[in-house]
């Protein structure tokens, strides 16, 4: 009889552990999802809003314990970036690359590592593992810029346009546009694009100095009627001087350097130094 009342007890025991094992199962699980979710969420703010210093640390920290995270590779590829720290950008990219970790997008930012860092010819093979099915701004703002390094202007032209077309925040673009313009000779195509550029975004400075420097170029040395601050006149000034002093208009360089050096509202050392360099040369010949 015992036995026989005992049973039901260790049923009703057994059944209460295997409960009990289940909801810590489940909790686990359940800490694991929520644990995810956080680390997912600290990384996304790594990327996009944290210190590119701090975010390299984090993703190194995330992939000594985790090596073979491609999530965390990529994370610190673009952490690298942010940073400019190109080569070290290549050498995360190249190794999933290798590993046939790299996805589409992971091959154009190393594509644009490569550029950043001096390698045209990597770039270039690199670019051709992206299908060409892919039609994305970036992958025509990088044909772009190896059409120009080729020197194949129609071409780089066409993917200015298209690229142009695939972004509604066109003023980085319009600006390298523009440079490659320059480039050609073609000043008055370059100004108006450097002028779309600054429409689109009135705060972008290589806008600004390519502009004054394109219609230097063209003897116009005043400057354009844009927005700027006072260091941004006095940089401008600045490198309109450089210009009018190596088309011969030295005495129009010495008057721009010594506004340069006015308008900034601290010692402006690369102005004076080439103030006292033109002074010493004389006057205009």
């Amino acid at each position: 009889m015992g036995k026989i009342h005992h049973l039901p007890l260790f049923a009703v025991l057994l059944l209460s552990a295997c409960g009990a094992a289940r909801e810590g199962m489940d909790n686990s699980a359940e800490l694991a999802s929520i644990e995810a979710i956080d680390d997912a969420t600290v990384a996304d703010i790594m990327l996009n809003a944290g210190d590119a210093q701090q975010a390299i640390a984090f993703f190194r920290g995330k992939l000594a314990d985790e090596p073979n995270r491609v999530d965390y590779k990529r994370g610190l590829a673009q952490s690298y970036i942010r940073a400019r720290q190109y080569a070290d950008a290549v050498l995360i990219y190249e190794q999933m690359d290798a590993a046939g970790q790299a996805n589409n997008d992971d091959l154009m930012a190393l594509a644009d590592a490569y550029l950043r860092n001096g390698g045209w010819d990597e770039a270039r093979a690199t670019l051709a593992k992206v299908p060409p099915t892919l039609e994305t701004y970036d992958r025509y703002r990088l044909e772009a810029l190896l059409a120009d390094n080729n020197q194949e202007w129609d071409r780089a032209d066409s993917f200015y346009e298209t690229a142009r077309g695939l972004t509604t925040t066109p003023a980085s673009i319009l600006n390298n546009w523009g440079f490659s313009k320059r480039v050609r000779g073609e000043y008055e195509a370059a100004e108006r694009l450097f002028r779309q550029a600054l429409s689109y975004d009135s705060d972008l400075f290589t806008a600004k100095t390519n502009l004054a420097v394109v219609r230097a170029l063209q003897g116009n040395y005043r400057l354009p009627i844009i927005p700027m601050t006072d260091v941004e006149k006095a940089v401008l000034l600045y490198e309109v001087a450089r210009i009018a002093a190596n088309r011969g208009d030295r005495d129009i360089a010495r008057g721009m350097l010594e506004q340069a050096i006015d308008t900034h509202p601290q010692f402006f050392d690369a102005a004076v130094q080439a103030l006292a360099t033109l002074n010493s040369a004389g006057p205009n010949e």
